[in-house]
């Protein structure tokens, strides 16, 4: 089976386009072409028409004025005269007659027939009174042929008119096709060459999401296609490294446990004083022991947490969502943790409604900034967690009023293992991965997580899209 690359696709689409107007472009030209060499040939036909007739009737004068001059002074002079006048009036009416002009044929033959007519009488040396009728007659078809020409030309021109408008509205349709299809051939195209674009896009975006489910398939042009087939491998190489690092992560976890947990039995058997009454230099020893077994336990919940968030991330569960039950249920689970701080959380919802939204992704986030905001805020301080909903974005920003973010700190605020500079009012037990955890989840759910900078306290915003 023929495969057309990108490159070749686009060639063949533009030539059929070029070919398509090219060829109403050549036959509009050709048209004009014609109708300008019908029209130069019909005002010249006209011209010499014209000039014949009126050069004609010039010439009935001179034949009238010699056949009478003949007939009243005998003069073989004027004979001649009017001889060669009718031979050049006969000449022109063969050229007339040449022209195809077919209402000037009868006149023609008049005109011949009077002037047989007119060159007897001479001959036969007829009375000049007998002689007027012939020369009124001669003058009666020159105006006859005048208004004869007259109408002949008119029709030429009607005529033209006519298949000039035939013509401009055969070229109108002609035009209107040409541009149809060159319509559907970029629709064609366009749909040919965006659509496997638009694969790859959403291809390249699970890839981003670390969602290596879903097979790659690309179609449209074979270069296309080929790249399709090499983010497919992409996506199992990619698969594969990630399912090696969760094996190395959980394997290095495990093995740090085991250890960990008999080293922190031991601590607690000695702060006991199980084997033996302790001293108070070894008591702060055992102490210091302690802590540091305490924080290296906290770290590895944090790697499990940040592994398992990381998972999670490549799974989107969407469901339709009562935003105003979502954000009471999201403050409920919060409530105790703020009245121990003695904070007051203040939700503001201006009535989102439903939303298509991964509830339990949404709910890790939220309470992982709430969590936040709540630690860092001052006894007797609010905590602002404000929805809003801008086209098809759903938009969290949570405000709080404690010591804020660094300048530092603000561009690495969301790495794995990160504290603030600033410290809390309060001694807490962070790990410094739950914004870490934020940011995964946003990203899972094709949104984002930021920090905005205020003058006092930290600024957190979530944007998702809305599924509905």
């Amino acid at each position: 089976m023929i495969r057309i690359s990108f490159r070749q696709g686009m060639l063949i689409g533009f030539s059929v386009i070029v070919m398509l107007l090219g060829g109403v472009a050549l036959r509009s030209w050709m048209l004009v072409e014609n109708l300008v060499e019908q029209s130069r040939r019909s005002s010249e036909q006209a011209i010499r028409l014209t000039a014949a007739i009126q050069e004609l009737g010039e010439r009935s004068v001179d034949i009238e004025r010699s056949a009478r001059q003949y007939l009243v002074l005998d003069d073989p002079l004027f004979r001649q005269r009017f001889d060669e006048h009718l031979a050049q009036s006969l000449a022109l009416v063969d050229r007339l007659d040449e022209m195809a002009a077919a209402p000037l044929s009868p006149l023609l033959g008049g005109w011949r027939m009077v002037a047989g007519a007119l060159r007897s009488g001479l001959e036969k040396r007829i009375d000049k009174d007998e002689l007027a009728p012939f020369l009124a007659r001669l003058v009666e078809l020159n105006q006859l042929l005048k208004q004869a020409g007259q109408r002949w030309i008119e029709t030429q021109n009607s005529r033209l008119l006519d298949e000039l408008e035939a013509n401009r509205l055969q070229l109108g349709g002609q035009i209107a096709l040409a541009l149809l299809g060159a319509l559907l051939v970029a629709l064609a195209m366009g749909w040919w060459l965006v659509r496997p674009v638009r694969q790859l896009e959403q291809a390249i975006g699970r890839l981003g999401a670390n969602r290596f489910d879903d097979a790659v398939v690309v179609g449209g042009p074979a270069d296309l296609r080929q790249l399709g087939r090499r983010l497919d491998w992409l996506r199992l190489r990619l698969g594969e490294l990630e399912a090696d690092r969760e094996r190395a992560l959980r394997h290095v976890s495990h093995e740090l446990k085991t250890p960990l947990t008999a080293l922190k039995e031991g601590v607690a058997l000695l702060r006991e004083e199980v084997p033996g009454r302790l001293q108070e230099a070894q008591r702060e020893v055992v102490d210091i022991l302690q802590h540091n077994v305490l924080g290296l336990q906290r770290q590895i919940e944090s790697l499990l947490s940040l592994n398992a968030a990381a998972f999670e991330a490549r799974k989107l569960n969407l469901e339709r969502v009562d935003m105003t039950k979502f954000m009471a249920a999201v403050l409920q689970r919060r409530e105790l943790h703020a009245q121990a701080r003695q904070v007051r959380v203040v939700i503001d919802d201006p009535g989102v409604g439903h939303a298509m939204v991964d509830a339990e992704k949404l709910s890790v986030v939220l309470d992982n900034l709430l969590s936040n905001a709540i630690d860092f805020s001052p006894e007797g301080s609010e905590v602002n967690l404000r929805l809003s909903r801008h086209a098809e974005l759903l938009r969290f920003d949570c405000v709080d009023q404690g010591p804020g973010i660094a300048p530092e700190d603000r561009q690495r605020i969301f790495d794995p293992f990160v504290q603030g500079r600033r410290e809390a009012p309060m001694p807490r037990q962070g790990s410094g991965v739950g914004l870490s955890i934020v940011r995964e989840l946003s990203r899972a759910m094709g949104g984002a997580a930021g920090l905005l900078p205020v003058e006092g306290g930290a600024h957190f915003f979530v944007e998702i899209p809305d599924e509905t």
